[in-house]
């Protein structure tokens, strides 16, 4: 499993308490998905084969961003700009810094980062109120779908460069098992369990 740990129960139970913070959080990460999509695109951006999927997968990213706001007005959710939780930015921190290893870290990271949504998106379902359980039940397919389009270009990668998929799979997997588990003093959509938990 690509996942190495699940979220505690306490995450679930802070976001239940915390829609406003989770929705605008929410549509943060729908922004910069899209963001990781485009900047794939242009750092490699002979690979025309990978463009063409990034193409795809940020126009539905920024289209998800777009549904998250809709849904906060409905709900009289105000869009805030917060500051970054520690979730990417050690990830990207773990990454290695030479091509073509780096290329493959940003794919899994990817992979990862889908997968971690997905999750938190189904264990959230039954949680929430009915208006934003179900626009999270669609998203939930999407992320899974966005985690299998990551791993099949970083399994190509891999392939193409002779590198050891399965090794840098382990690697980033940890730290990001490590950064969902470990308690956390801000509630982001990628944070850890609260530090009171």
């Amino acid at each position: 499993m690509l996942l190495l740990a699940a979220t505690p129960e306490a995450w679930f139970e802070r976001a239940a308490g915390s829609l406003d913070t989770l929705l605008v959080d929410h549509a943060n990460c729908e922004k910069k998905a899209a963001s990781t999509a485009l900047g794939l695109m242009f750092a490699y951006a002979d690979d025309t084969g990978l463009g063409l999927s990034l193409a795809r997968l940020a126009r539905e990213e920024l289209r998800h961003y777009e549904q998250v706001l809709a849904l906060m007005n409905r709900r009289g959710v105000a869009y805030a700009r917060m500051a970054p939780g520690r979730y990417a930015g050690e990830l990207r921190r773990a990454l290695s810094s030479n091509e073509p290893e780096r290329k493959l870290d940003l794919l899994i990271t990817g992979e990862l980062i889908e997968a971690r949504s997905s999750e938190r998106f189904c264990g959230l379902i039954p949680r929430l109120p009915d208006d934003i359980a179900t626009f999270y039940h669609g998203l939930e397919a999407a992320e899974a779908r966005h985690t299998q389009l990551y791993a099949q270009m970083a399994k190509a990668h891999a392939e193409e460069k002779g590198l050891d998929l399965d090794r840098h799979v382990r690697r980033l997997a940890a730290v990001e098992a490590e950064l969902c588990t470990r308690p956390d003093p801000q509630f982001r959509f990628h944070s850890g369990p609260p530090l009171d938990a």
